[in-house]
């Protein structure tokens, strides 16, 4: 008997009825030599604490760092779980096969061996990878099932991250609540989490500490067009009025016309990211919300994959395009065009090298019915965007005037489209969003060369504006690029290696924020509150705090899943920096109230000749940089700065 393992029953019944597996039973179905069963959500996580070591369970500063030798998983305490766990621990008993079908992710792979180890599994093990549900999709899975070893780095990763999360947030979690939190309440700190409100927060003090400077612009309209002043702003008011007394009474002279046509490519096809950013912008959804409706639109099998971090197509989806295309019927005036020629195949579509696990976010060409209002909007970005990819790139005009009067010289740049391309997929959209707003692109008038007449010059009074508090879009876009603000796409790409958190997990990150009130909405605007203020502020870590250096981890967790990365090294890093970020905390002498300070002047005590607390069995020695553990020959990884 073959058993099959979905990660959840309507995805099951899915591959149930493609295998001719059509008989109920409790908690799975059965026929043609086919057993498909399924999990949901978790139903196995690591061990607690106190699974470990009884003294762990209450919190105490004397028993951190928690550092277990061996990490183990239980199946969680919940008694629907554990019924469906027992159903699933006796068909793999008997099973000849197991094929690993659960979501084809770092999580999804996790979530699926966990359940595979605690169920004792000891038949060999298959793993269906799909990037939508398909029937077309399923049953050529089937037919290219991979062995489960081929995705053992994915797993090693996801198991990393785990690991990792529990040490740092079980650890410092318990450390900082018991050092400031002063039985008042938990201070919850994470690996991803910490980082991410670490950037909302020191926007706001930005804000909050900024200090407004005037500036002068002189500008002048000459024939119904505003031209600035090439020497852009004025820092007195002196100075700017001796301009425009200079100018007042000249006439304007048009010295220099330049006209420069180029091309703009549509806008990339959406990975998560970039897909929650479009729908925060444009109704609002919050990045929990946006992953929740396309994660229905998937399991309504009319989008593909949507946990994915690439814009790209790999070349075996190019011969599927116009199907596709064809099968998104409420779209047919825009498809039509493209199936009258063959589809154009670009390099900013398609390329294998940017694609690993999955694909870009595209339609499957199933025609969406009964969808919810939500649903409609998200699959209409999604649609509209996969189209607009195949279409020509829009052809524009670039003209600049220069002018002047008495040597001040002036600057108008404006641009004019001259064929739509792409744009015509937006055209309806745009119209719509853009009525009642000024229009962003416009045409100049015909100038000529030497050309010159009167002119109205103005000098307006401006002043610097504070930089703008974080909405969910643009901590997104923080998140994915360790806080580097970037409206480059290809820059962006080069910085996702180092973004924190992955695609899928950043929506719960920001909700966890609001659930423990470190956060709260201002409209659109993400307001840290006192206590996420507070506890930036009493966190003298930076290895806690900073983007950069959770980023620098996540890429190496990346690296562990490309297996460029030992997931061992990562973990003994990980242990060795929690133990020092221990030492640190426990040594802060400061006295209540000096918690925010951002320099603790006290003096740490020498660990010279003191056990060591990784490995519990070497004796700390004073080396020319750093104390080390004697038993660094045999694997103990723990080294401390001075």
């Amino acid at each position: 008997m073959i058993v099959c393992i979905a990660e959840k029953p309507s995805v099951a019944r899915d591959i149930a009825e493609i295998l001719g597996a059509k008989t109920r039973k409790d908690g799975y179905m059965e026929g043609n030599g086919y057993q498909v069963t399924w999990t949901f959500g978790h139903l196995c996580g690591l061990l607690e604490p106190h699974d470990y070591a009884p003294e762990w369970k209450a919190w105490a500063l004397s028993q951190l760092p928690m550092i277990p030798q061996r990490f183990g998983i239980k199946v969680m305490n919940d008694s629907g779980i554990q019924k469906q766990f027992k159903v699933i621990e006796t068909l793999m008993a008997s099973a000849d096969e197991v094929v690993n079908c659960g979501d084809a992710g770092q999580e999804g792979e996790l979530i699926q061996r966990w359940v595979m180890q605690k169920a004792l599994c000891k038949c060999p093990v298959k793993r269906l990878w799909i990037s939508s549900l398909t029937e077309d999709a399923i049953r050529e899975g089937f037919k290219k099932l991979k062995d489960q070893s081929d995705y053992q780095r994915l797993y090693e990763a996801g198991l990393s991250r785990a690991i990792g999360d529990w040490l740092l947030g079980m650890n410092a979690t318990r450390l900082y609540t018991l050092k400031y939190g002063k039985n008042r309440q938990v201070l919850s700190i994470g690996r991803v989490q910490t980082p991410t409100l670490a950037l909302i927060v020191n926007r706001q003090l930005e804000i909050e500490n900024f200090k407004p400077e005037a500036y002068w612009e002189l500008k002048t309209v000459y024939r119904n067009t505003v031209f600035s002043a090439s020497k852009g702003r004025f820092s007195s008011v002196e100075e700017g009025n001796n301009f425009l007394e200079t100018v007042r009474t000249a006439d304007f002279f048009v010295t220099d016309i330049s006209t420069k046509k180029g091309t703009e490519s549509a806008p990339r096809l959406f990975d998560l990211t970039s897909l929650q950013v479009e729908c925060n912008k444009k109704f609002g959804y919050s990045a929990d919300e946006t992953l929740k409706i396309i994660q229905s639109l998937y399991e309504k099998k009319v989008t593909t994959y949507p946990r994915v971090d690439t814009t790209y197509l790999s070349d075996d989806i190019y011969p599927k395009i116009p199907d596709i295309l064809k099968g998104i019927k409420d779209y047919e005036l825009l498809t039509k065009p493209l199936l009258e020629s063959k589809i154009t195949k670009s390099k900013k579509v398609f390329d294998n090298s940017k694609v690993t696990d999955h694909h870009a976010i595209i339609p499957t060409g199933i025609h969406p019915t009964a969808l919810s209002d939500p649903e409609k909007k998200v699959f209409d970005l999604v649609a509209r965007r996969f189209i607009a990819n195949f279409y020509p790139e829009c052809k524009i005009s670039t003209t600049t005037v220069l002018g002047e009067v008495e040597k001040v010289e002036f600057k108008v740049t404006g641009k004019q489209i001259l064929e739509q391309g792409w744009r015509v997929v937006f055209a309806k959209v745009q119209e719509e969003e853009k009525e009642g707003e000024e229009e962003e692109e416009w045409t100049l008038p015909l100038f000529e060369k030497g050309e010159n007449g009167h002119h109205e010059p103005t000098l307006a009074e401006k002043w610097t504006s504070p930089p703008k508090p974080y909405t969910e879009a643009t901590l997104l876009r923080a998140m994915e690029t360790a806080g580097k603000l970037v409206d480059d796409d290809e820059l962006r790409d080069a910085l996702k290696e180092n973004g924190i958190g992955r695609p899928s997990t950043r929506a719960a990150i920001i909700e966890t924020l609001f659930k423990r009130d470190y956060i709260r909405r201002e409209k659109k605007n993400l307001i840290a509150t006192n206590t996420g203020v507070e506890l930036i502020q009493v966190i003298q870590e930076d290895l806690l705090k900073s983007a950069e250096l959770t980023g620098r981890w996540e890429k190496k967790l990346r690296q562990v899943e490309r297996g460029e990365y030992q997931a061992k090294d990562f973990l003994d890093e990980l242990k060795a920096m929690v133990t020092e970020i221990v030492f640190n905390v426990k040594s802060d002498n400061r006295r209540p109230g000096e918690q925010e300070l951002k320099v603790s002047l006290e003096v740490k005590p020498s660990i010279e000749g003191k056990i060591c607390p990784l490995c519990g069995k070497g004796i700390l020695l004073k080396g020319k940089t750093a104390y080390g553990c004697s038993e660094w020959k045999n694997g103990c990884t723990y080294r401390k700065p001075f």
